[in-house]
């Protein structure tokens, strides 16, 4: 039988597009992103947001291939891995960081659900509505300039602490605050199983060397 996971929407954020220096490659250069959001919902301030089939009402995207769209409309990231980026960034900048929600670039930031155990193709149900999870967030260049460590999507995808995106099935209205509910699919890949794939396959292709 499988275990039931159930947690909770702590925040709902947005971002803009907008320039970003990053270094892809030896020279750096800029480039355009929606990586920094602002939540414009949460537990301090619950207010409805409306959710499309594209995503939270308001956000944009930069690159479609990589972020955004039907299959990749919200990103979610568990709160419980943030204490693990404060102490690394405060680490690597050597200045205190104390992260908010929307800073590793999600749309919904969430707790009681884990890499581990979400799988592709589990629904969650939140509030009144309904999403498929689709995969694992890859980390790229942008995110290294987010977050200003160039060691940070490296980072990522070795902790496992990927964060993963969702289908939107049933639009609506969704605030901060609403309980998750996680109904078990078919329950073959879990974005952590994907994660160590993902893994394994650029240490093969030495992409951190």
């Amino acid at each position: 039988m499988t275990q039931a996971h159930s947690g909770k929407l702590l925040s709902i954020s947005i971002g803009k597009v907008s320039g970003l220096f990053a270094q892809n490659g030896s020279e750096p250069s800029r480039v355009v992103s929606a990586i920094h959001k602002q939540s414009i919902s949460n537990l301090d301030n619950p207010i409805s947001v409306e959710i499309t089939k594209l995503g939270v009402q308001g956000d944009e995207q930069a690159d479609l291939t990589v972020h955004g769209g039907i299959e990749k409309a919200i990103y979610v990231y568990p709160s419980e891995h943030y204490p693990f980026w404060n102490e690394l960034l405060t680490r690597e900048t050597k200045r205190p960081v104390n992260l908010t929600p929307g800073s590793l670039g999600e749309n919904f930031t969430i707790e009681g659900l884990l890499e581990t155990n979400v799988y592709v193709g589990d629904i969650l149900i939140i509030g009144d509505l309904e999403f498929t999870v689709v995969k694992l967030r890859e980390p790229c260049f942008k995110f290294n300039a987010k977050m200003g460590y160039k060691g940070a999507a490296k980072a990522m995808l070795q902790s496992g602490f990927s964060g993963w995106y969702l289908r939107v099935n049933r639009v609506g209205a969704l605030a901060a605050g609403a309980g998750i509910e996680l109904i078990p699919g078919s329950r073959q890949t879990s974005i952590a199983d994907q994660n160590t794939a993902l893994l394994n396959r650029s240490k093969q292709q030495d992409l951190w060397e």
